[in-house]
């Protein structure tokens, strides 16, 4: 066995509990409450030295909500339908970014894909990540 996996069995039982991906809910609400605490503690100082704990903290989280809170899989056009609705826009309101009237209609009604142009200025108007309307 290697000398940090030596080093890690000495200590394992005394850190398992921060570095192991939660199984239960228990064991999330847990690993959320360390990272609330870490987030308190390190806030954005990316130099602290417990900052990539609360990185792999967030990764443990992740995985636990990937597991057991699967997002369901949304057409683009069923997004961007929601987001125009919450911030209370209609279908011309988006011709810098779509185009005329019709052709927001027929990407609400399936008829067209966006395409690149658009879901990178939709993407940038609405704040959120291009992937958002694939």
């Amino acid at each position: 066995m290697s000398t940090l996996l030596e080093k890690t069995k000495i200590h394992w039982t005394e850190v398992k509990d921060v570095l192991s991906v939660p199984r239960t809910e228990q064991e999330y609400d847990r690993v959320v409450s360390l990272l609330n605490e870490l987030i308190d503690t390190v806030g954005e100082d990316e130099s602290h030295p417990l900052a990539d704990l609360m990185e792999t903290l967030v990764v443990f989280i992740e995985i636990y909500d990937q597991i057991h809170y699967p997002l369901p899989t949304v057409a683009g056009a069923e997004v961007l339908s929601y987001l125009m609705h919450e911030h209370g826009l209609k279908q011309t309101d988006l011709r810098h970014e779509i185009g005329t009237q019709g052709v927001v209609s027929e990407i609400l009604n399936g008829k067209r894909a966006l395409n690149v142009r658009q879901i990178q200025a939709l993407a940038e108007r609405f704040q959120v990540s291009p992937a958002t309307f694939l």
